[in-house]
């Protein structure tokens, strides 16, 4: 099949290998003149296997009056109102229960463990190590009511094979040194041993360079999409600022942007964007190897390669940039306060990244077929992109065609009963 892959991030570019190892002619199309220039670019580094906690539960509802009066310092809400979204915004209320936060949370940790699985397989094809390393992953806790909402959520998980603990602060602190140097008001720490830590865009790029190389796939970058043509609930082409691409099937990995392709074809994605924040420097006298998140203030720590990436807060403000310099030097100053030898924030330059995360209202990425005929989804990931993109993929590959696949080689087929359940709130 001829299949086109809207988005050259690193869903895009995971998903285009996997397509190639199922047979598949790829082209992948996006408008940056590199991979990876986007969500991808300077994320917060995480491999978040075992922390996949929806943002949709009854406890962020109750925090929702604060952070709706702007007292939330980690989030910050200034979206232009519009119907999509009040749409997202119903659908996201409906999401805040028990029930659903807990199918929600699962859903994705099940997909988060089969990446781990596979990123384990592909990482050995690939030249560059991408910075990767079993670091593991302490989120520290500040709050009482925090730490009872990690006792169960640990115990939840923990039936379902993931290996995350409540710890003491003092147990934290042998675990990462680093810890004892941060400022926080710190009580209780998750710890979880199997996540791990890697470069995004480098990892991107070096798939990437392994299809130029070893496959037939095609690279159209600086290539703006424009539209998709469907006849009789069918996919035919792809308009492009190059002209038009014929395709047996698209694929839409384009995350935040998703959307406003989608509509003019009757598909509500519910997908939001979400601005969020990172900051790249040269490590600091007490730099900690293990991954760090501050949970009340809503940032992160870990080592990447060289150097360290603070990254966070989680901004609805549509597709607005203005305020990035702002909110970047509230990072960099909340970095300061709470971990002030972690990474050397007055080296120059700094590098300074903001992108926009693409959030359904349930936190799990849309994967699977629309009502059009050869036009299929992959995004929606929020801020696990980079934790999900291999699953994700392998999902996504396994409900397209499946005649196809079934006519695969055995040793170039795909497993048909992957853990990962492809999500079906697509409209």
């Amino acid at each position: 099949m001829q299949v086109a892959v809207l988005g050259a991030g690193v869903v895009g570019v995971t998903t285009a290998y996997y397509l190639t190892e199922a047979g598949h002619d790829v082209t992948v199309l996006d408008s940056k003149d590199q991979v990876a220039a986007g969500c991808s670019f300077a994320n917060g580094s995480q491999l978040s296997y075992s922390y996949t906690d929806t943002m949709a539960t009854p406890a962020f509802l109750a925090k929702l009056p604060r952070i709706l009066a702007g007292l939330d310092t980690g989030i910050r809400y200034r979206a232009p109102l519009s119907l999509d979204l009040l749409r997202w915004g119903g659908a996201f209320l409906a999401q805040c229960t028990t029930k659903k936060a807990v199918l929600n949370t699962l859903a994705a940790l099940h997909m988060a463990q089969r990446s781990k699985q596979l990123l384990a397989q592909l990482k050995g094809h690939l030249n560059d190590d991408f910075s990767y390393r079993a670091a593991g992953k302490l989120v520290l806790l500040s709050h009482e009511k925090d730490r009872q909402t990690a006792l169960r959520s640990c115990e939840l998980k923990a039936s379902h094979g993931c290996d995350s603990s409540v710890i003491g602060l003092n147990e934290a602190c042998d675990i990462e040194p680093a810890v004892t140097h941060m400022t926080g008001n710190y009580t209780a720490a998750v710890y979880s041993p199997g996540d791990d830590v890697g470069d995004a865009n480098a990892f991107t790029q070096s798939l990437a360079n392994y299809l130029l190389q070893n496959t037939q796939c095609k690279f159209l970058l600086s290539t703006d999409v424009t539209e998709l043509i469907a006849e009789k609930r069918r996919i035919r082409s792809v308009i492009t600022s190059r002209g038009e691409l014929s395709a047996d099937a698209v694929v839409v990995c384009l995350g935040a942007d998703s959307p406003g392709l989608l509509k003019p074809l009757g598909i509500q994605s519910k997908i939001l964007p979400v601005r969020g924040y990172s900051l790249t420097a040269p490590p600091g006298p007490h730099a900690n190897a293990v991954s760090v998140t501050d949970l009340a203030g809503r940032f992160v720590i870990c080592r990447n390669g060289e150097n360290m990436r603070i990254a966070g807060f989680a901004d609805f403000v549509g597709f607005a940039t203005a305020a990035d310099s702002r909110r970047l030097e509230q990072l960099a100053g909340l970095a300061r306060l709470r971990a002030p030898q972690a990474a050397d924030l007055t080296s120059r330059p700094i590098r300074r990244w903001g992108g926009f995360r693409p959030l359904t209202p349930a936190g799990r990425p849309l994967i699977g077929a629309t009502h059009i005929k050869g036009l299929h989804l992959n995004t929606g990931h929020g801020s696990l992109g980079w934790t999900l993109a291999c699953a994700s993929a392998e999902a996504l590959v396994s409900s397209i065609l499946p005649a196809a696949r079934s006519s695969q080689s055995p040793d170039r087929q795909l497993r048909s009963d992957s853990p990962v359940a492809v999500d079906q709130e697509i409209a």
